[in-house]
């Protein structure tokens, strides 16, 4: 198979503007982005606890969201379905194959994530911080913030690794979103339908937004690990 002239057309879409191509972009782009960023602060603050407080059940916890993190998001994805579909408890909501179901997909594959990249983080930390914190007189959440601002990187490379698994994430999209021209056809969902029909330039260029984005994230996050580490 010539490879060379797919792909050249595909920096020709991608060059052009085309509005079908980047209106698939962008609803990629705008549900994962949300996702994130609605459920990073319960995850990081459940990591948190979980890191510091002692309570029974507190490791199975921990190694239930670890067991999480290998879920098969297809799995994720049937379980929301049912729960959205016209007879399921959440039918009333009429949700399904909406943006909103994708992104309730995502928010529950970044959960784990979030929660263990967090509790990893924390419990490598010095566990004067935050005790010094506290014995100044730092409230409880100052003191907590004090401690996550000491594991910032830890904490912003589980964020940067959430929203990668989302933004690439394309079973759970798939049955929720039903991959709908104009609306939930997102970049993996667009790719799958695109490469089934032999339009391999427009899979190709999606593509290439797609290792974009998790190349350019994370040359992010090492120039900010970078300079923190001069600070």
């Amino acid at each position: 198979m010539d490879l060379f002239e797919p792909t050249r057309q595909a920096f020709v879409l991608l060059l052009s503007g085309e509005a079908k191509l980047w209106g698939i972009i962008w609803v990629s782009l705008w549900v994962a982005v949300a996702a994130v960023a609605l459920i990073a602060p319960v995850a990081i603050a459940a990591g948190f606890l979980l890191a510091k407080l002692k309570f029974p059940g507190r490791r199975v916890l921990i190694v239930l969201m670890q067991a999480l993190l290998s879920f098969p998001t297809v799995v994720i994805g049937l379980v929301i379905y049912l729960l959205l579909s016209r007879r399921g408890p959440l039918g009333a909501f009429e949700l399904l194959f909406t943006p909103w179901a994708i992104m309730l997909g995502y928010i529950v594959i970044a959960l784990p994530i979030l929660i263990v990249f967090t509790v990893s983080a924390v419990q490598g930390a010095d566990t004067r911080i935050y005790e010094t914190a506290r014995s100044l007189g730092a409230r409880p959440l100052r003191a907590a913030l004090t401690t996550l601002w000491e594991v910032r990187f830890a904490v912003m490379a589980g964020i940067v690794n959430a929203f990668g698994r989302v933004v690439s994430e394309v079973g759970c999209a798939l049955l929720v979103g039903g991959n709908i021209a104009g609306l939930t056809r997102n970049i993996p969902t667009a790719i799958a339908l695109e490469t089934a029909k032999g339009e391999f330039a427009q899979g190709i260029a999606l593509g290439m937004v797609l290792v974009v984005l998790a190349v350019g994230i994370n040359v992010v996050l090492a120039a900010l690990q970078g300079r923190g580490g001069l600070e």
